[in-house]
């Protein structure tokens, strides 16, 4: 069995303090605990809160992130999104549920990676994971088209195509994650997709063609 990748997170407190946060397995610890006094037993230090805090959220950071900013610097920027989130939750006002929060910042550290990135080089990013449409979802190749097209996409359209189409989230939440309108959320998610069958669409074409046994 393969080991599990560990990274050192440190968190700014009254007193200082580590944790190890690790890439997600397949099946995770899941823990019920009200928000409320996680972010109460975070805000006194408390090490079994934060662990129970990651456990809870780090699938849906590690794979928001992943999906954002590629699996090749998806455990710095699950880091660096932890890192945000307990550092940031003395100043949680609760304006927002804390998940939308966790979101947000998991986006913006992503959002933040990626652009730095393209600053040092022109390659373009990776991303994996990411559900083919259902019409050729069985087609590993059309997969790959899709992984490819993603990565095309600006950061931007790719962040909100990710949570509307992906992680499901409505336009209102996407707009309060993305610290936008609703509807630009929606103007962006439009672009997003018509971005996508542009580059795809000479392909499925062809895929459609094939399949009816066409010449």
């Amino acid at each position: 069995m393969p080991q599990e990748k560990t990274v050192n997170i440190a968190i700014n407190s009254s007193k200082a303090s580590t944790m190890s946060v690790t890439r997600p397995r397949s099946q995770g610890r899941r823990v019920a605990t009200d928000d409320a006094e996680l972010i109460a037993g975070c805000r006194r230090g408390e090490e079994r809160a934060m662990e129970a805090l990651y456990h809870q959220y780090k699938r849906r950071v590690y794979g928001l992130v992943t999906r954002i900013a590629g699996p090749a610097d998806a455990d710095e920027v699950a880091q660096e999104a932890f890192v945000r989130i307990f550092r940031g939750l003395a100043k949680f006002r609760g304006d927002s549920a804390l998940a939308t929060w966790i979101y947000r910042l998991s986006v913006n550290a992503a959002l933040t990676h990626v652009t730095r990135r393209s600053k040092r080089t022109n390659r373009q990013t990776e991303l994996v994971d990411v559900p083919a449409p259902e019409s050729t979802g069985r087609d590993p190749r059309m997969a790959e088209r899709l992984e490819g097209a993603l990565a095309e996409l600006p950061p931007g359209y790719r962040a909100v195509l990710v949570l509307h189409d992906i992680e499901g989230l409505s336009h209102e939440e996407c707009a309060n994650i993305l610290g936008c309108r609703v509807g630009t959320s929606k103007s962006q998610l439009h672009k997003a997709r018509a971005r996508m069958r542009d580059i795809l669409g000479p392909e499925l074409a062809a895929e459609r063609k094939r399949q009816r046994g066409e010449s």
